[in-house]
């Protein structure tokens, strides 16, 4: 009986151990919108480094997780972005308006 508890709390802490990692913020990167596809739900930003995905400065193609996010910005928009590999795809995860 002693076990089974000690597994259940030794559980209880990795399951909460891995959503707090799964809930780490990604980090904001600066841009400028260089396009905006609507149809096809990508963007083309030239960007600063993207410290998460350990790329350099460059310009290039991404996909976004909610098209909604597109709605609101358009070329030579300055930006601030987060971005994530998603299986094969870079993908947009939140981009916002550069103050």
């Amino acid at each position: 009986m002693q076990f089974t508890h000690t597994l259940l709390k030794a559980l209880a802490i990795a399951c909460i151990s891995a959503a707090a990692l799964a809930q780490t913020a990604l980090p904001y990167t600066d841009g400028e919108v260089r396009k905006v596809d609507l149809s096809a739900q990508k963007i083309t930003l030239k960007h600063g480094e993207i410290k998460n995905l350990e790329m350099p400065p460059m310009s290039m193609v991404f996909q976004v997780k909610n098209p909604a996010l597109l709605e609101k910005i358009k070329a030579g928009d300055k930006v601030k972005f987060t971005a994530e590999q998603i299986g094969s795809a870079l993908v947009v995860t939140d981009i916002q308006p550069a103050p």
